[in-house]
């Protein structure tokens, strides 16, 4: 009997020497020695806060422009405007994408292996609120084609405060998978969340739009939560890992077992379960399937898995994005000598406020980047100059940049790209690239296929950068043109004289495009490839613009020609006809398009998802 009792009181000591999970450890014996004194009774009433969002913070993308505020996510800060309205109102947030659409095209990105099975997330927002609470609830108000949410995140920065923590944590308060809701109409979102150890004014949602029909749209915000810590949550008690009872103070690190050590051969053991005795391909292919951070921790198990997992062969593809809140400058230190054949690296929406720093970046990337030649570096807002200057000097074999949405970069930084002339696909969406930069990246960038401009506000001359496409980058495939205010019929005949293996084009929002100068019918007449064709928002298009289309656009899938008054039926159902592949037509506020006629468009073109947005 006595020796049960010691091996029950060593495990129970062992277990409070163990960080909980639920808060630190002196957090753990408090909750221990408050069961014991039965102080569960005396538990203070608080009085719950409910707050909007404050200021929205970042974003990854939004539907509508840097100058503007329709369809912008800075709409979600402040109470709502639409709810409990439905449908499609300029006064909510909108993001740029919805359902398959875009992962369907020749320009989006070859996904990446080993990303996690349960990292669903493709766009993001942070909102700020004014007081720091501890959450009791959140509220999404969700006024078109809710669901999209996929997980609802808390900072314990307070973005307000002028002395910063040096350590900045992220907390899941709720994660799902992407679905979509049973109807299009309002709904205010409110899962059940979990507690966390510290108080905070700053959430982040994620969200999935893969699933919906179209175009999601978020009103506001609503944080509720105490002022003083749930006394409850003092009373937790700690979750124990039976698989992880070391008594050593050396722990994985915090950093989702990234930060993986090299060393310390003496933490191996020597058992491998006959591993040993599989041919070592096999035993690659057997953790090739792994997470990274599962990766880093079985390198920790035993001198053979060692071997295997620290296989630069296992890093020919690294996405970092799924980790995106516990990525730090420590991470890439430990897994530089693992990515010395690093190819492909996603690093999107990484290393913001301090967790990854333009230097440690840069040593990265002239330790593993020599063989690289796809980089995501979208929402990224520790990037300089220093560190687009290091990629051009150590990357020569890249062909893929992602810069989306890197709006701190400073106009001159985008210089450095013209180094990189094996590049053929660049993402500039919603940066500050001026004018010269980009005609100097063309220039020197002559086998570009892929480009996105989309919301490039500081370009001052639109039609400059189309006759320079036209010039030199002859094989261009897809082109994105969304939101500029500058290009004329002159510069848009020039393009598309020139780079006629053009399948997309996205011209939405270029209001200076008039179709009484015959520039889309000159367009379908010279883009026999086309494949999508975005004109939204475009109030001129016309009958003989889509009659066109039909007559030379056989290949045509997307066609958006939201907001135009001067298209009828007979051209739609001709159009239909002639493009057997038409996966999605877009004739939301088409002023003589009306539901009954979409009705039956759908009933006899089944393939063919026809959008029809609707205002109540």
């Amino acid at each position: 009997m006595f020796p049960m009792l010691t091996l029950l009181s060593m495990f129970y000591y062992i277990c409070l020497r163990r960080r909980s999970r639920s808060g630190t450890r002196s957090e753990a014996l408090g909750s221990r020695r408050a069961v014991e004194l039965g102080q569960r009774s005396a538990l203070p009433v608080t009085v719950e806060v409910e707050q909007y969002g404050k200021e929205v913070l970042d974003f990854s993308s939004h539907y509508g422009s840097e100058n503007s505020m329709s369809y912008t996510m800075w709409n979600l800060a402040g109470v709502p405007n639409v709810y409990p309205s439905s449908g499609d109102f300029t006064q909510t947030a909108v993001f740029r994408t919805y359902g398959k659409w875009w992962e369907q095209c020749i320009s989006s990105a070859t996904p990446f292996r080993r990303t996690p099975p349960n990292f669903h997330s493709l766009d993001y927002l942070e909102l700020a609120f004014e007081e720091p609470v501890y959450p009791t609830a959140v509220e999404v108000l969700e006024t078109y084609h809710p669901g999209a949410i996929v997980k609802i995140l808390a900072c314990s920065l307070n973005p307000f405060s002028q002395n910063p923590p040096a350590d900045v944590r992220w907390e899941v308060l709720w994660a799902g998978k992407p679905n979509k809701a049973l109807t299009p109409q309002a709904r205010q979102f409110s899962p059940s969340i979990r507690q966390i150890s510290f108080a905070t004014n700053l959430l982040r949602l994620e969200v999935n739009s893969s699933l919906l029909e179209y175009y999601t749209e978020l009103d506001a915000v609503i944080l509720r939560g105490v002022r003083e810590r749930p006394i409850l949550a003092l009373y937790k008690i700690p979750v124990i890992d039976i698989n992880d009872l070391s008594d050593s103070e050396e722990e994985i690190s915090d950093a989702g077992g990234l930060c993986c050590r090299s060393g310390g051969e003496n933490r191996h053991n020597l058992g491998n379960g006959y591993f040993d005795r599989l041919p070592y391909e096999l035993i690659q292919l057997i953790v090739s399937h792994l997470p990274v951070p599962d990766l880093c921790r079985l390198a920790q198990s035993c001198k053979l898995f060692h071997k295997h997992c620290c296989d630069p062969l296992q890093y020919i593809q690294l996405s970092l994005q799924p980790y995106w809140a516990r990525l730090t400058d420590a991470s890439l230190s430990h897994l530089q000598s693992r990515c010395t054949l690093l190819q492909r690296l996603n690093m999107s929406w990484t290393g913001n406020r301090g967790a990854v720093t333009a230097a440690g970046f840069c040593s990265f990337m002239k330790a593993c980047g020599v063989s690289l030649v796809c980089l995501e570096l979208s929402c990224c807002h520790f990037l300089t100059e220093a560190c687009l200057e290091v990629i051009a000097q150590t990357c020569p074999c890249l062909q893929e940049l992602n810069l989306a949405s890197c709006d701190r970069l400073q106009p001159q930084a985008f210089n450095h790209i013209a180094k990189l002339a094996n590049l053929r696909r660049l993402v500039l969406y919603r940066t500050k690239v001026e004018q010269s930069a980009i005609l100097s990246i063309l220039t020197f960038c002559p086998e570009l296929r892929h480009l996105n401009l989309g919301s490039c506000v500081m370009i001052e001359d639109y039609d400059v950068v189309a006759s320079m496409l036209s010039a030199r980058c002859r094989s261009l495939r897809s082109l994105d043109l969304w939101r500029c205010r500058n290009l004329s019929e002159r510069g848009l005949a020039e393009l598309v004289s020139g780079c006629r293996l053009l399948e997309e084009l996205d011209l939405g929002w270029c209001s200076t495009l008039q179709s009484s100068s015959g520039c889309f019918q000159h367009l379908a007449r010279s883009l026999p490839r086309l494949r999508k064709l975005f004109l939204t928002a475009n109030r001129t298009v016309c009958d003989s613009d889509v009659e066109e289309l039909a007559a030379n656009c056989s290949a045509l899938e997307h066609l958006d020609i939201l907001g135009t008054r001067m298209v009828s039926t007979a051209s739609l159902r001709k159009l239909l006809q002639s493009c057997p592949l038409l996966k999605l037509l877009d004739v939301s506020f088409c002023s003589q398009i009306d539901s009954r006629f979409v009705q039956e468009l759908c009933g006899l073109f089944p393939n063919v998802s026809i959008k029809k947005s609707f205002t109540q």
